[in-house]
């Protein structure tokens, strides 16, 4: 299977709503994209490095905002060192960490938080099992 149809099958999935992911996307440790949904937001470098170093040290995004693509969310509560979670009005995000990648998913207000959360983090569960 791709790191495409990761993203296309597993990521942008409809759930039990019917909402389904706005964005979602696969990266390596280093910033090297695996996959990504047409509308991921162009991460800047720094940004990836932020969101890395707070992986590594839990904290430093709560202080100065978790950014995709120049987009502020505030994070919200998170499980230090495996899963950040971002917010933005009815928008967020949630990031979860495998022993490989990072696994983005970008919600709008059509899904809920929770709804994310499960999906991304399932996604990310399987993978570490995997080895990935």
């Amino acid at each position: 299977m791709s790191w495409q149809s990761y993203v296309d099958e597993h990521l942008l999935c409809e759930v039990a709503s019917g909402a389904r992911l706005s964005a979602a996307g696969i990266f390596g440790h280093g910033g090297d994209t695996w996959a990504v949904s047409e509308s991921f937001p162009k991460i800047k470098p720094e940004e990836f490095t932020a969101i890395i170093s707070d992986f590594d040290a839990p904290g430093s995004l709560a202080t100065n905002g978790l950014y995709l693509g120049g987009t502020k969310f505030m994070v919200i509560q998170g499980e230090p060192g495996a899963v950040i979670r971002g917010k933005k009005g009815s928008s967020g995000v949630t990031i979860k960490k495998t022993n490989m990648a990072l696994i983005f998913g970008i919600y709008d207000e059509s899904m809920t938080g929770g709804e994310c959360n499960m999906v991304v983090e399932r996604l990310g569960d399987y993978l570490c099992d995997q080895g990935f």
